[in-house]
């Protein structure tokens, strides 16, 4: 076994502990950072593929930005732990047959005669001075530029309303008007009392 096929094979298992453990450990803080290792360890699988862009991505978007949303989501939420273990027996028989069902199809799928070593061998060495991000962006901008433009298309239509349900009148809603705040003055901020001396 080379030294590839090992980093492989321990980050799988990296992998695969810290997905089982999203999903069985108690608080959700600790389940959080659970998947923030999962995502670093499928990063350092792209690497291994040679696909430094999708890593970088994978890192950047989930562990940086998703992963700590998630963290201040569950930190700030008043979360009743044993309310959402209740129903968590009831479940378990359907999850297990799922997870079963999956991982069949998976070996399967695997273990076919389209999956071997002899059926798909080691890709060939990239050229010097080959760069997977250029090469990616120069299929996603030529060849694939008006899907990709629709799914910007799609986000911004998204953002817009995300934002228009965010900044909807609701009875209750305390907000600030900034014309208010610019035109206030020392007069209506400051009151400045006279009060007589007290004396023991």
């Amino acid at each position: 076994m080379d030294f590839k096929t090992f980093v492989f094979y321990l980050f799988g298992a990296i992998l695969l502990f810290a997905a089982l453990r999203v999903i069985t450990a108690r608080n959700p803080v600790h389940a959080a950072l659970y998947l923030v290792l999962a995502f670093f360890t499928a990063g350092g699988v792209w690497l291994l593929l040679e696909a430094e862009f999708l890593a970088i991505v994978l890192v950047m978007v989930y562990v940086g930005a998703v992963m700590v949303l998630f963290l201040f989501v569950v930190m700030m939420l008043d979360i009743n732990l044993d309310r959402l273990r209740e129903g968590f027996w009831n479940y378990l028989p359907v999850g297990a047959l799922i997870g079963l069902l999956l991982v069949v199809e998976m070996a399967i799928v695997l273990g076919g005669r389209y999956f071997g070593l002899d059926a798909m061998p080691n890709p060939p060495a990239a050229a010097e001075g080959y760069s997977n991000t250029r090469a990616l962006g120069m299929v996603l901008y030529t060849d694939y530029v008006y899907p990709f433009e629709l799914a910007a298309l799609v986000l911004l239509v998204a953002m817009v309303a995300a934002v228009s349900l965010t900044l909807r009148k609701r009875k209750g809603l305390k907000y600030i008007n900034p014309d208010e705040q610019v035109a206030v003055k020392r007069e209506g901020r400051v009151e400045l009392i006279k009060m007589p001396a007290e004396k023991e």
